[in-house]
């Protein structure tokens, strides 16, 4: 195809991709003023909790599971048709799978997939030793210190994009970092793709909320990136929740057809509060999840075998007095740990973890909690991290103080994730023979050499002597957190679009906000 063929959004998107070295350099354009840390490949070992007996006895009940109580595909006959071509015992809306079958069908998901950015920079590798980190994922609410907790709208959301595109650790712009309430429930979904595709060049996720806003999302990438690009690429990572225990809706199915249908990567993730939607006892839990995941990922390969999938989950506990969610809990890191073990015997990328917590505020249970969640999902190999910053309320509110904080953070994660240095340099022998007995390091030669980039710091906590901070307002971590969003956003510029990729972009959203009248609900 020349230059002058395909529409004038494919002709943009490949403007807009370039080749070779004008490639290069519009990338190096686009990333001005931005620093961008490179998605975290781990020279440090997995926690493996359980051993292979614990791991065989879980895979041996999650198929007695699929085969003796099987799992439900609600209000779909079209996958009740596929699963009894393939094999499955279908009753009504319960399907039963015979022992095998589902992991037949996964055995055709990649062990690794590269999501295309428009700036070829910030393309993401999701699985092996990768871990890519995402924000929030949809809370209805915003909170910040200058206009407390309210509903979240479009601009909020523009502004968390914003947020993500200038910071430095995380390394894609994610889906509904908040619902925007201010916009029509069946339109939300065309500005929130719009935001990310214009005032970010990372990464992103597609709209899962009705089949139709996938077929969108995937339409808008055809603009963005070109239709035969899309079609040969994965360029949209969505997340499908199933409806625990073992029922999968209407509804998140219909986006992961189209979506696998088109090649596009899906996170097949049970939702799952433990005592609650699942056993309470961790063993338990993972047969379920293992289960679920397995006939959701097998699923996908029925609509297309080699479609990209991740292995999901999303495991947090009850509070058996209040019955609320906690977050951070040793329960809860056991899951995460067995069942990145899982998912990697499957040779599937794991999604799980996050900033996750309960607090209502970001403060020190916060902290706590998001620490937790955080290093587990380091430890546990982790491969797509949601919710890797701005999770509040047990994700009912989007926090812009903790979207700074937890970012700041990601850059110990990075830091961690390096492993320990062990190069000539690093075994300091000279530094060591050069100060000998009694004396400091300070001034020797290799710490001259080293101080700049020998300890991870923090762009956000305060370490000035208490004078020093005294004076400069007795300011707590949630006021430092206040001044640096204030900071990101003063300084933000977008990066460079193709004038006529815009303009097709905009115009796509307002046909297609055209074409139906508003709803709310």
């Amino acid at each position: 195809m020349s230059e002058a063929e395909g529409t004038p959004g494919e002709r943009a998107g490949r403007r807009a991709r370039g080749g070779g070295g004008g490639a290069a350099r519009r990338a190096a354009r686009q990333s001005v003023g931005v620093e961008a840390a490179r998605y975290i490949e781990r020279a440090i070992p997995d926690f493996e909790l359980l051993s292979a007996e614990a791991l065989e006895m879980i895979e041996h009940n999650a198929e007695t599971v699929l085969e003796e109580i099987g799992v439900a595909f609600v209000e779909n006959p079209a996958a009740l048709e596929r699963w009894r071509a393939a094999g499955a015992d279908v009753q009504g809306e319960r399907v039963r799978l015979p022992r095998g079958l589902a992991r037949r069908l996964c055995a055709t998901a990649p062990a690794r997939f590269t999501q295309h950015a428009r700036n070829p920079a910030r393309n993401v590798e999701i699985g092996g030793r990768s871990l890519v980190l995402a924000p929030v994922y949809g809370p209805p609410f915003v909170r910040d210190l200058d206009g407390g907790r309210r509903y979240a709208t479009m601009e909020d959301f523009r502004n968390f994009v914003r947020l993500g595109q200038m910071s430095k650790y995380l390394h894609h712009s994610g889906g509904t970092v908040c619902e925007p309430t201010d916009i029509p429930v069946n339109k939300r979904h065309l500005d929130m793709l719009l935001a990310h595709m214009t005032l970010s060049d990372k990464p992103f996720m597609g709209s899962v909320t009705e089949p139709s806003r996938a077929r969108d999302s995937v339409e808008m990438c055809e603009i963005l990136f070109g239709k035969a690009f899309v079609a040969a690429n994965t360029v949209m990572t969505s997340l499908i929740n199933i409806n625990s225990p073992l029922t999968f809706d209407a509804t998140m199915m219909g986006a992961l057809e189209v979506y696998a249908a088109a090649n596009q990567a899906c996170i097949v993730s049970p939702f799952i509060v433990g005592g609650a939607m699942a056993p309470v006892s961790v063993a338990g839990t993972l047969t379920q999840v293992l289960a679920e995941v397995m006939a959701g990922v097998a699923y996908s390969q029925l609509i297309r075998p080699g479609a990209p999938v991740i292995f999901g989950t999303f495991v947090t506990s009850i509070d058996m007095n209040s019955g609320a969610p906690t977050f951070g809990t040793p329960e809860a890191s056991q899951i995460l740990y067995g069942a990145g073990q899982l998912a990697r015997r499957m040779g599937l990328p794991f999604r799980s973890g996050g900033g996750l917590c309960g607090s209502k505020l970001p403060d020190a249970q916060a902290a706590y909690e998001t620490a937790n969640t955080l290093n587990a999902a380091l430890l546990g190999g982790v491969n797509f991290m949601l919710h890797a910053c701005g999770w509040l309320e047990g994700g009912l509110v989007a926090s812009f103080e903790k979207f700074v904080m937890d970012a700041d953070q990601l850059g110990a994660l990075h830091k961690m994730a390096a492993g320990v240095a062990l190069d000539h340099e690093a075994q300091a022998l000279d530094a060591l023979r050069e100060v000998g007995p009694g004396g400091h390091f300070l001034g020797c030669a290799h710490t001259q050499a080293h101080f700049r980039d020998a300890f991870w710091r923090s762009d956000l906590l305060d370490y000035k002597p208490f004078e020093t901070w005294d004076e400069e307002g007795a300011r707590d971590t949630a006021t430092l957190a206040n001044a640096r969003v204030r900071s990101l956003l003063g300084q933000y510029h977008p990066p460079e679009m193709d004038a006529d990729l815009r303009a097709a972009l905009e115009d796509y959203v307002a046909r297609r906000k055209g074409e139906m009248p508003d709803a709310f609900v």
